[in-house]
């Protein structure tokens, strides 16, 4: 185990994609924070965070929520 210091933070995300993130955490049994440093380590280092079952649970959870967004929507989202 490696020991942090974590900083609480206001992020704003968009909503299906909060929910998305969310139910995921939830199916793997962490923190929706956990899962987002986790998430953005592997990117860093330019490795995908998700096993294909992974994936597919992804797929599902979108499905379930109305997520549409895909990578060509990053940096090109205005809110309402």
């Amino acid at each position: 185990m490696v020991t942090v210091e974590r900083a609480q933070t206001g992020l704003r995300i968009e909503r299906s994609l909060l929910k998305v993130l969310k139910g995921l955490a939830e199916y793997l049994d962490m923190s929706l924070g956990d899962l987002v440093e986790g998430v953005a380590l592997h990117a860093f280092e330019g490795k995908a965070p998700f096993s294909p079952e992974t994936i597919e649970k992804i797929e599902q959870l979108k499905a379930v929520y109305g997520m549409t967004l895909t990578t060509a929507d990053a940096h090109r989202l205005a809110e309402k």
